[in-house]
């Protein structure tokens, strides 16, 4: 009985540890922060995100914020209402789900200016098991001239 909660304890810890350690933490712009005359395009560019990864905008308070939008919304710059703004100047946002994320920046023309940054998220591809091996080879699916190394028969 011991033998078997050590060993679900150990399954369960394999299982969450990956997830927790392989999370990336990106801050947007590197040293320049969230900031105008960057090129945001060219800093997402070859990143590859993932669900569990982190964006960290950086910026002075009161000099820029961040939205999340829609796609339509980061086109055309349309600021949506002041109360979804992020203003901390260190906000951090989890990825977490897949698909197409679009930041931008909503004081003054700073969208317009360039102030903007769409990423995709890549969902986490699953760890492939190694096939089972079988442990009965039936004759006709056995290679020729060779018998199984173990076979398993029930009378």
């Amino acid at each position: 009985m011991a033998s078997r909660c050590v060993l679900a304890i150990f399954v369960l810890i394999a299982a969450i540890v990956p997830m927790t350690t392989l999370a990336t933490e990106y801050i947007v712009g590197d040293e320049s922060g969230w900031t105008l005359g960057f090129e945001y395009h060219a800093w997402a560019a070859g990143k590859n995100f993932l669900v569990g990864d982190e964006l960290v905008f950086k910026y002075p308070v009161g000099a820029h914020n961040v939205f999340k939008v829609n796609g339509t919304e980061f086109q055309n710059c349309i600021i949506p209402p002041a109360d979804r703004a992020l203003t901390s100047g260190d906000d951090t946002i989890v990825l977490a789900s897949p698909g197409k994320k679009w930041y931008i920046c909503g004081v003054g023309k700073h969208c317009e200016f360039g102030q903007k940054l769409a990423i995709t998220v890549q969902s986490l591809a699953p760890t492939p098991s190694p096939a089972p091996s079988p442990l009965y080879a039936k004759p006709d699916e056995a290679v020729k001239g060779k018998r199984p190394f173990f076979t398993l028969r029930w009378w």
